[in-house]
This record gives C-alpha cells, sequence and structure tokens, in this order.
C-alpha cells in the first residue's frame, strides 16, 4: 500500500510542470570569496494564538522549529497579557496575568505565561516577549472584550477592548515589572537578559486605539518596568506595519524621535531605551484569472522604506534591526477558503517565495548598511483546523508544509555567506519596481563554513500557473583537497511535499494511520538522490540538475 501511494504521488506530480522548453542557467560559486558571516536571520518565528503553543501540534512543531536552526530560536506571540480563560481560538489568545479583586488591587498570576515560556525553554529557544495587549481590567475601554472572529468577518471585529490604552499608567507599569521580575526568578537573570522585549504590535493600525503620542508613553512605562527588573534586558519597537505607505513611514519617524529625542513620559529625561528597532513587512497576493500572483514587490518596498527610515538617523548606526513579521500578505488566520488571493499556502508557492524573498532581506540590508538580526516568519498551526485549509501556517494537523523544508535548507546554511555569480536572477532593482512578472528569478545563494559549504537555489516567479524547468549548471569552485560528501535536497511537487501527496490520497480529512504515516514522511526534508562522494579536480566540481518552477534545491558539500 505505502509504494502504491509513493508511486502514484511521484507519477502525477512529475506532470504538473510546463512541457515548455526549460532555462539553461550557469551558477558560479568560488566559496574563497568570502562576504563576511552569514546571519541567520531566519531563526525567527511567531504567530497571533498563543495558547497553541503548548498544546499537542504547537509543542510537535516547536520541537521540529528548534531543530532545523544551528541557533537559538526567537519566538514572538500576541496576547500575552489578554484576560481570559486561556482557551485558544482563531486571532485570540489569552492567559488572565493580570485581573482586579473587589477591592481593587492588582492580582498577578503567571501561571499560563509560564506555561508558554517553559515550552520555549525546554526547547532552548528564547522569547522575543511582546508586552501587550491590555487586561480587561486596565482597559480605558473594556467592553467590549472577547472577540468571535472567524474568516469571513470583518477583520476589524477583532479590534475590541484589548486594544485602548491603560487607564493608569503605572498600574501597567507594575504589571511589567513583576512579570520581568518574575522571570529572572523562574528562569534566572542569565537567561532573561537573552530575551529580546518589544512593546505591543502594529501601534499604527487597529491593534492600537489610542493615538501615536499614547503608544509614546506606553513603551516608556513599559521599557522602564523591564529595565527596572532587568537593567539589561534589550527592549525594542515600534512593531509598526509596513513603513512603504506615507503614514506608516510617518509614524515610525515620529516614533523614532521620540525614542531618541523626546522626553520620556516615565522618567522625565531625554530618549527611550532602543536596543532594536522593529517594524513589519507584508507582501500582497491577489487572485488573477483564476490563479494566484504574488506580490513579492510590496514586501521588499517595505523593508527597503523602513532601511532608509532608519539609515536616515546617525544615532541608529550599527543599532540590530528586528522585521517583526516578515511575510507574503498580512493575516495567518485568514484560509484561502475564504480569501483565494491566499491559495498560495499549502504547497510550492509559499516555499519557493520564501527561498526568493530571504536572501533580499539580506541583500537589501547589505545595501543600506542596516545592522539586520531577524525577520520573523508569522506562520505555525492551528490546532484542531482542517487539513490543508489555507492558513499560513508551517504544518497541518502535525503534518509539516513544504515552506518549512525551506527552513530546513535555510538551517543548514553556516558560516560566511559566499559570492555568486549568476545572471539568471533577478535584480533587487527589478523586483522592487514589478516583483517577478516577466521571466523567472533563477537565485542562489551560498554560505561556507570550515568543512562544508551549502548553495541554495531557487526557480521563482510570481504566478502560480505552471511554467518550464530551469537548466541549472552548478560550477563550485575554491573546495579542498581530497573527497567531499554532496547531497543534494529539494522542494518540490514530488519531493518534501506533503500537500501533493495528500491530494493524490483524495485530501482525506480523517487520514487513516497509515496514511497519516506517508504524509508524515511526506512533509520532511528529502534528498532528490542518494548522497554520493565527489573528488573535486583543483578544487572544483560541478553539478548538472533540473529544477522545476516553484522548486527549492540545497546542495549540500562537506569534508
Amino acid at each position: 500500500m505505502k509504494r502504491l501511494y509513493l508511486a502514484l504521488f511521484g507519477i502525477c506530480a512529475a506532470g504538473i510542470v510546463s512541457s515548455a522548453a526549460a532555462q539553461s542557467v550557469s551558477i558560479q560559486v568560488d566559496i574563497g570569496k568570502r562576504a563576511g558571516p552569514l546571519r541567520p536571520i531566519w531563526s525567527f518565528f511567531g504567530h497571533d494564538e498563543p495558547n497553541y503553543t503548548y498544546m499537542k501540534d504547537g509543542r510537535k512543531l516547536l520541537s521540529e522549529i528548534s531543530a532545523l536552526s544551528a541557533v537559538p530560536v526567537y519566538v514572538r506571540v500576541h496576547s500575552l497579557l489578554v484576560t481570559g480563560d486561556g482557551k485558544a481560538a482563531l486571532k485570540w489568545g489569552s492567559t488572565n496575568a493580570y485581573t482586579e479583586d473587589a477591592s481593587g488591587r492588582p492580582v498577578y498570576d503567571w501561571t499560563i505565561t509560564d506555561r508558554i515560556f517553559d515550552t520555549y525553554i525546554e526547547r532552548k529557544m528564547k522569547p522575543l516577549v511582546q508586552i501587550g495587549f491590555m487586561p480587561e481590567a486596565l482597559s480605558s475601554r473594556p467592553q467590549p472584550y472577547r472577540h468571535n472572529w472567524k474568516p469571513g468577518d470583518n477583520y476589524n471585529d477583532i479590534y475590541t477592548g484589548w486594544t485602548y490604552p491603560p487607564k493608569d499608567y503605572a498600574r501597567w507599569a507594575e504589571l511589567v515589572y513583576q512579570w520581568a521580575l518574575h522571570c529572572v526568578e523562574r528562569y534566572g537573570r542569565a537567561e532573561v537578559e537573552s530575551w529580546l522585549w518589544e512593546v505591543w504590535n502594529e501601534p499604527n493600525i487597529g491593534y492600537w486605539k489610542g493615538t501615536p503620542e499614547e503608544y509614546h508613553k506606553l513603551y516608556d512605562y513599559s521599557a522602564d518596568a523591564v529595565r527596572r527588573a532587568v537593567p539589561t534586558a534589550r527592549i525594542g519597537g515600534p512593531d509598526s506595519t509596513g513603513p512603504a505607505s506615507g503614514s506608516a513611514a510617518a509614524f515610525l519617524r515620529n516614533f523614532l524621535e521620540h525614542a531618541l529625542h523626546g522626553k520620556n513620559y516615565a522618567t522625565g529625561k531625554t530618549g527611550s531605551p532602543l536596543d532594536f528597532v522593529s517594524f513589519h513587512a507584508k507582501g500582497s497576493p491577489k487572485f488573477v484569472e483564476g490563479s494566484v500572483v504574488m506580490g513579492i514587490e510590496n514586501q521588499l518596498r517595505d523593508l527597503a522604506k523602513g532601511f532608509e527610515i532608519l539609515v536616515s538617523y546617525p544615532e541608529l548606526n550599527g543599532r540590530p534591526v528586528i522585521i517583526g513579521e516578515s511575510d507574503p500578505e498580512g493575516c495567518a488566520a485568514c484560509s484561502s477558503r475564504v480569501y483565494p488571493q491566499n491559495a498560495y499556502r499549502n504547497g510550492v508557492m509559499y516555499s519557493s517565495y520564501t527561498a526568493a524573498v530571504m536572501p533580499r532581506h539580506l541583500d537589501l540590508a547589505a545595501k543600506y548598511g542596516v545592522n539586520l538580526l531577524g525577520a520573523v516568519t508569522w506562520a505555525f498551526e492551528f490546532e484542531d483546523q482542517p487539513y490543508f485549509d489555507g492558513f499560513r501556517d508551517l504544518a497541518t494537523n502535525g503534518i509539516d508544509k513544504p515552506v518549512l523544508n525551506v527552513f530546513r535548507m535555510l538551517g543548514m546554511m553556516t558560516g560566511d555567506r559566499v559570492a555568486v555569480e549568476n545572471g539568471a536572477a533577478a535584480s533587487l532593482d527589478r523586483m522592487l519596481l514589478t516583483g517577478v512578472k516577466e521571466k523567472p528569478d533563477v537565485h542562489a545563494m551560498a554560505s561556507a563554513g570550515a568543512h562544508s559549504t551549502a548553495i541554495l537555489v531557487s526557480n521563482y516567479h510570481d504566478s502560480a500557473k505552471p511554467g518550464p524547468a530551469a537548466n541549472i549548471d552548478l560550477a563550485i569552485s575554491g573546495l579542498p583537497r581530497g573527497r567531499a560528501l554532496l547531497q543534494h535536497y529539494r522542494v518540490d511537487n514530488q519531493y518534501s511535499n506533503s500537500y501533493e501527496l495528500w491530494k493524490q490520497m483524495g485530501s482525506p480529512q480523517q487520514p487513516t494511520p497509515e496514511q497519516y504515516e506517508l504524509l508524515e514522511r511526506a512533509g520532511q526534508l528529502q534528498l532528490l538522490e542518494s548522497p554520493r562522494w565527489i573528488n573535486p579536480l583543483d578544487g572544483r566540481t560541478q553539478v548538472e540538475f533540473a529544477l522545476p518552477l516553484h522548486g527549492v534545491s540545497l546542495i549540500l558539500l562537506t569534508w
């Protein structure tokens, strides 16, 4: 039975790519030409619903995310201070960390926040602690508080009492102080000093119902509270939305002016703690003529504009930058079943987009001279939802999606970034202008360490329609003497792809145990061919292969 499924999967998936003429691409990698350390910006993840963290599939996925990276993975979640019973729902989560007794005295309960952070710490992960949102007892306009949003509803319905400023900033600051102090007591000062703290989420849109100045006040009180508990804590913000729009750019500039030069609302001094700057960058897919067309240019424009704003402040030279949410669009819980423009999420469109856009984060950071620390992929899993229901997630019911395998590939890229010569890659200028709407972007990023080199090659186009493969001629030079082990990993419609196998099974919503086992295996990163030993001649070797449209390959050489 297993062989039948796997054979059927291979035959059907292989016929998906168009029979049009393949593009020939020559790529040269010289591992002796190094461009400095390759920063693993992709080892940052986040999601809306904090209570999924410690549920069955959440724990499983976090273990896999932790295992894919050679460095600690940072995790960011919403709603860590929201009032409620801890039950998860779409775009909702709660911890009941703060309530008040009948006399109005604060009652702190860290049971659920501890459970969330414990789940991370057990896996050697690090919290990117999002300070928010407003507890019901502190909200200046608490009612209505709990929302019941579902896909198809007005998105603005989610913005209820937890989005409002505190009615008492001193009590808010005390809550933050007690929370940070508790974290030190539970996890130790050295551990908490390795965390990152940031204030709120997207305060330039509906997530914050106060004014920009009230957000500055919230930031000051929050940062001061954290620093009183942990003087060496790293804190930043504002995690505002895409600065490519005029209003968002103005919000980011106004915040930076306040943090650098304004009067601190909490201390009365000039300036606020700002150990890193964070903003969000999102793409904008559309559904055109029955097919998805991605908007990678929108995400890149957000990055470019945000970096442009940051470098206009000399005081921020070298300051770390975090893209607090970095995604193809803006709503992970908006399933493609209701929003057809999100139909890219289950298959290779999402994985190839990720492989194409992550290196461009680094390229833009280098262009602007920005110290890019991380880019948070805002995707996790949605517990007890239908299989492959079109959410922006990394796994569905414990089955890994193709996109997670690209992160596994990225996790194997360590050491220094290496120069690549490749005429088939789309230029940054062209992508910023129109995305990848004409010929495909066949891109390569390479890294090299003391005993290995890795080359990530992707064949990306904004359109989800079938298209030609690319014939890759990859020349690698600068290799040491002696044998090297070559491993070729692949994500495409045939390899490392649980979604295609699930469709060939008939899209079961109640897979049998045997089907589930096969889907689990298909969701893991797979080799295109068996590993083989090679003998480079004069430090050179050549690898030739066909890369389907929206396919991603990782060539790993170890010696």
